[in-house]
């Protein structure tokens, strides 16, 4: 495979700031890494204005997307994802592959802020001419992931990313979201950091697809091997032998197991295409997407009428002085949005003469 490297022109002299969607498109389209990264921008922007041309160019950009291996991969904090993913990462661009990092950082509860520190942990596979690394904050949007990557991954398989690999924030259990918006999920592991088997509960390793036991190197391949062991005898009990979940593991360090997960990868890829099972899992993918911004909308909504700003911020008063339940206080904002006008008759009518037009 040839390698195809990303430009870097000079920046414009004016910043960006009259940058048109035409031109946003062409710069992605041409895998110029300053339009790429404006474009992600854009894309992620919570302006408005910004939303609307991230919109259109989203639509114009979409007939190019779809041709990656989109990989997901989670894991509690020091589990080594970052370390694994700049080995795998720095494999795959050697032999060709053009490669997105989209690394999701938590953002504090208090401040807002993120560190968003991912590309001075991957310092070879950020200096890659064929790799991209984008954090992002997650703004605390549950799931592990950020509330636009989904977004940002359309961009990068436009400008010809063929690998997508998605790092969620490393909380735990509760990172299912990225299993849908992914082809492949990978949960990293430690061994030795107590009781492996506690760790097997319903919910993230339910939709896992492999399991990968880290740091096998030095004193720690024993104990690595052994706790691989264990996790793939748990699998066995939690699927009750109907699916065969590889457990393998790894070294980040001297490299060791990288290439076999990687052929386990496009192994089962290969047979998720034959049968028609890739295809039907995307489409799946891209309804609950739908739903999933038709939840935001509708909490934006919520937000951005006055009248029914009044009535929550009235509830809110009530709940804090006791007066009112949490029940009760939503009932009284469900109201006040749909006597509002919000989901009435008029908006449904507007929704279907318009869902079959184009973007002007």
């Amino acid at each position: 495979m040839a390698v195809r490297v990303m430009s870097s022109p000079p920046a414009p002299a004016d910043g960006g700031h009259s940058l048109t969607v035409a031109d946003y498109v062409a710069g992605v389209l041409a895998g110029n890494r300053t339009m790429l990264a404006r474009a992600v921008t854009l894309v992620e922007s919570s302006r408005p204005d910004h939303e609307a041309m991230a919109q259109e160019l989203l639509t114009r950009l979409l007939p190019q997307t779809g041709r990656s291996i989109r990989v997901g991969l989670t894991g509690a904090p020091g589990a080594g994802k970052s370390a694994f993913i700049e080995a795998l990462g720095c494999r795959l661009t050697a032999t060709g592959h053009r490669v997105a990092v989209l690394s999701v950082d938590p953002s504090s509860v208090r401040s807002g802020g993120s560190l968003l520190g991912d590309k001075t942990r991957m310092m070879r596979l950020s200096a890659d001419p064929n790799a991209f690394i984008r954090p992002s904050p997650s703004g605390l949007v549950l799931g592990g992931v950020a509330r636009k990557t989904r977004e940002t991954m359309l961009v990068y398989e436009a400008a010809g990313c063929d690998v997508v690999l998605i790092e969620t924030v490393g909380v735990g259990q509760s990172e299912v979201s990225v299993a849908d918006m992914t082809d492949y999920l990978m949960v990293l592991v430690l061994a030795g950091a107590g009781d492996e088997l506690q760790g097997i509960k319903r919910g993230l390793l339910e939709v896992a697809d492999m399991i990968v036991v880290t740091k096998a190197d030095g004193e720690n391949v024993t104990r690595a091997k052994l706790a691989a062991s264990q996790y793939a005898f748990a699998m066995h009990l939690l699927h009750g032998g109907e699916r065969q979940l590889p457990v393998v593991t790894c070294s980040a360090l001297d490299g060791t197991g990288i290439d076999a997960i990687w052929r386990i990868i496009t192994d089962q890829m290969s047979g998720l295409k034959r049968s028609g099972a890739l295809e039907a899992r995307r489409t799946a993918q891209t309804v609950k997407w739908m739903w999933t911004l038709v939840d935001e909308q509708i909490r934006d909504m919520l937000r951005q009428t006055e009248a029914v700003r009044r009535v929550a911020e009235e509830a809110e008063r009530d709940l804090r002085d006791a007066k009112l339940s949490p029940l009760r206080g939503a009932q009284a904002v469900v109201r006040a949005l749909t006597l509002s006008g919000i989901g009435g008759p008029q908006q449904t009518n507007s929704l279907r003469s318009t869902a079959g037009r184009s973007p002007e």
